[in-house]
């Protein structure tokens, strides 16, 4: 028996191999199923089952597309109500792989459908747990995602999963392997560690909501603290329970290539979002007019479904050379299918072909500290938690996320510096606002993590007496 964890670190994310004699499962595999076919090939093996922990709301899986190449039968936990064929499983019930088991355990919850896989090896013993999004390392799975499909409250939903961790998680031996879908960074939990792998027994000391005394304390603590889930997630969902178009298709549609002469005129009769996707040091030196820039060395595709969240949204993509597909695969993860095209030749085409050119005004920290004063208008774009723990002086809090609702009241005839942590997230912050016409801003190369260098004053506490026009 193997069990191979495939970690996708820009989701955040933990796919599942498993192989006993000649056959195989997989648990939440990806969007692209290619990886795992020619797997299945090199090691002549079959693949006897895709195990779904949950339909998925941070990204798209690969089950409708793996189980139509396969023939490999997907399966769910109860009460799952998949508008394809699929296994539903009972409580309890037994799958044989090999001269392995896996155990289904139902732990509702996060989801009411949300599902635990218990791995007992060829000699009987209980060895692992496929958590899902049940159990984290360090955290569970938030409660709040699945309250209109359960027609309960997110109180409701967290009591379910305690009775859940405590009646089925729980009593299993404290050498039980924890192999969990997420890991640190992702937006399914708040708390997680950055380790991928744990045994049971460590997480029944150190994960604060498996340490709560009763129920309704578990309830508190698991609530306090959770911010908004990202508005793609619903379509995330939707995708997974009723399926979704081929990803080759998707991939082929993506790939087409379109000339810097034609590359505007495409945009417009498509009402295409023109996606440039290098990095922010490059981008801030020249743009194609009006495009947002999210770049692909970073967390890509939660950031896209963020920002742009509609997934039926076409899109037209500038990337570095021979990144095409990788960028397409990527937004695929997360339900962004609508891909139509890509900038032959990229953003050097298009400075050659002598087109508009647009910028962003970017200055180092060290001239950003030259230029302060105390009448300097800063706005933070990282998170609220980023901010408390410590800010410039009189900054204003003003998360990316929220960046809808907070750009309309800024004034573009005062002058305002712009920054995150390191540079990515403001960068996709000054090209939304350029291309909706609010310019009058400096944005920081490096961010936070360079202003602290400096002599720029500090606080590690909120403290606004400034309100934005």
């Amino acid at each position: 028996m193997t069990v191979e964890q495939i970690y996708t670190g820009c989701l955040a994310q933990g796919a599942y191999y498993i192989v006993s004699e000649n056959e195989a499962v997989i648990i939440d595999p990806l969007r692209e199923t290619k990886p795992y076919t020619d797997r299945l090939e090199k090691d002549e093996v079959q693949l006897k089952y895709i195990f779904e922990t949950h339909f998925h709301a941070d990204f798209v899986s690969g089950h409708v597309d793996l189980s139509k190449k396969t023939g490999a039968p997907i399966v769910y936990g109860p009460t799952a109500n998949p508008d394809f064929e699929a296994i539903i499983a009972e409580d309890g019930q037994i799958f044989e792989i090999g001269k392995i088991k896996i155990k289904v355990l139902h732990t509702p919850g996060h989801t009411m459908e949300s599902s635990t896989y218990l791995l007992i090896d060829e000699n009987g013993k209980e060895t692992a747990i496929f958590s899902g999004d049940t159990l984290f390392l360090g955290d569970v799975g938030r409660p709040d995602l699945a309250q209109k499909a359960a027609s309960m409250t997110q109180e409701e939903l967290a009591g379910i999963l305690y009775d859940s961790l405590q009646n089925k998680i729980m009593p299993l031996a404290d050498d039980i392997i924890v192999y969990p879908a997420h890991g640190a960074g992702s937006a399914c939990g708040k708390n997680m560690q950055k380790e991928t792998i744990d045994t049971l027994g460590n997480q029944k000391k150190t994960n604060y909501a498996l340490n709560q005394p009763n129920k309704e304390s578990f309830v508190k603590e698991v609530l306090d603290g959770l911010s908004a889930p990202p508005k793609y997630f619903g379509m995330n969902v939707a995708l997974n329970k009723g399926g979704y178009e081929d990803f080759d298709v998707v991939l082929k549609k993506g790939s087409h290539p379109v000339s810097a002469e034609d590359f505007e005129s495409v945009a417009e009769d498509a009402g295409a979002l023109i996606l440039d996707t290098r990095n922010a040091a490059e981008f801030q030196k020249g743009y194609v007019p009006n495009s947002i820039n999210i770049g692909l060395q970073g967390d890509f595709a939660p950031w896209v479904g963020a920002m742009i969240v509609d997934v039926q949204q076409p899109i037209l993509l500038i990337t570095d050379s021979n990144v095409e597909e990788e960028a397409i695969t990527r937004l695929a993860r997360v339900g962004f299918d609508n891909v139509i095209g890509y900038l032959q030749g990229g953003f050097e085409a298009w400075k050659i072909s002598g087109n508009e050119i647009d910028t962003v005004n970017r200055i180092s920290a060290e001239a950003f500290a030259n230029q302060f004063t105390t009448d300097s208008k800063v706005i933070d774009v990282r998170n609220e938690t980023e901010y408390a723990a410590e800010h410039v002086n009189e900054a204003y809090s003003r998360p990316l996320v929220d960046i809808n609702e907070w750009a309309a009241t800024l004034d573009n005839d005062e002058h305002f510096y712009l920054h995150c942590a390191g540079g990515y997230r403001s960068m996709i912050a000054a090209s939304i606002l350029n291309s909706r016409g609010i310019r009058n801003f400096t944005e920081i190369e490096g961010g936070f993590n360079k202003i602290k260098e400096t002599n720029v004053p500090k606080s590690n506490f909120v403290c606004q007496s400034k309100t934005l026009k």
